[in-house]
């Protein structure tokens, strides 16, 4: 099945020219058509394959990494096993020219097993690739958060459909990829897998893209008419926001991607996910009564205007209805440790 609605694309941008502000007021995802066409590793890949996994050879250092394998059967979907006590791939510590190689082994076999290296930090492991194919955004552009730069490596592969918290640029160096977008209030129509083990770390969809079963999870066809789907060649970059679930499919025999991941939040606020593991433990099997009661606390507290609960309050008395900075975040941390311990 696929969603008839396609991403905007923005075409005519130069390099220096990224939207950055606009893309994310308007909070959309968006391709900025062959934006890094010119990037050394795009133009090694357009020569062939080759090229480019010579190119990144010359970057690397020897320092393992995480790949993934699994048997052609699973045909590049990377996910549970059967009765979901497992993963359907192996996972270890693996040289990445070792990678490279197998996949270059078998790059023209569409039954070839599946290789994937994800989330790899370019400087570390990369050294010297990222001042090369290099976009010309300052922290000042990122919200004063420097961001995470990591780079996918693969054969024809699937990431199933997740959300990270981050803000992210997806640009495809090599290969083609196919982005299927949804909005964060789609989550209830993507029937979300457990939250522990997951196949990459975050929550996936357990919805088989290419062939829904229905009967099981009838209101994917919702998140469906919801979604849109993105279409990347080599030189385009792909912008979505924070917490929109996508599923990235790698298309070709050989694929690389780089994406860089932000938040604008200050570093010292806690990760949201560890609120979501305390509500359930402290909220969600409560009665439903005392649920709407706290659902009208977090509104007025939480998801209410952020100076809401303190603004009647003389300003020595509000504690932590105060603007939260870093030496209040610490006491607050201290005091949530403290009752967490009793």
């Amino acid at each position: 099945m696929t969603m008839a609605r396609k991403t905007r694309v923005i075409e005519g941008l130069a390099l220096g020219e990224i939207p950055l502000d606009e893309l994310m007021a308007a909070q959309q995802p968006a391709i900025l058509k062959g934006v890094v066409r010119d990037w050394p590793l795009v133009r090694a890949g357009l020569d062939s394959p080759a090229s480019a996994i010579a190119y990144l050879k010359s970057f690397y250092r020897g320092t393992p990494v995480i790949g993934f394998a699994g048997r052609p059967e699973i045909k590049g979907r990377f996910f549970y096993n059967e009765d979901v006590t497992g993963m359907n791939f192996d996972a270890g510590r693996v040289l990445l020219d070792e990678v490279l190689d197998r996949i270059a082994a078998q790059r023209d076999d569409e039954e070839a097993p599946s290789f994937y290296v994800g989330s790899t930090d370019l400087d570390t492991y990369l050294p010297g690739l990222r001042d090369e194919n290099y976009l010309p955004l300052d922290d000042a552009a990122f919200g004063g958060n420097p961001p995470i730069v990591s780079i996918w490596i693969g054969n024809r592969t699937t990431a199933s459909a997740h959300y990270d918290m981050s803000n992210n640029m997806a640009c495809c160096m090599v290969g083609r990829r196919r982005f299927s977008l949804f909005p964060p209030e789609q989550v209830h129509n993507l029937y979300p897998g457990p939250l522990e083990p997951t196949p990459g770390g975050q929550v996936v969809s357990m919805v088989d893209f290419g062939a829904p079963d229905l009967d099981r999870y009838p209101r994917f066809l919702e998140a469906l008419e919801a979604g849109q789907v993105a279409e990347l060649e080599p030189g385009d970059l792909l912008f979505y926001p924070a917490l929109w679930w996508h599923q990235v499919e790698a298309l070709d025999g050989f694929n690389a991607m780089i994406n860089y991941w932000w938040n604008t939040s200050p570093a010292f606020m806690d990760s949201p996910q560890n609120t979501l593991l305390h509500a359930l433990l402290s909220l969600r099997d409560r009665p439903e009564p005392e649920k709407r009661a706290w659902r009208a606390l977090f509104d007025y507290y939480v998801f209410g205007p952020a100076d809401r609960a303190g603004a009647h309050l003389p300003e020595a008395a509000r504690g932590n209805l105060a603007p939260l900075d870093e030496t209040r975040a610490r006491r607050l941390r201290a005091s949530l440790l403290n009752r967490l311990n009793r």
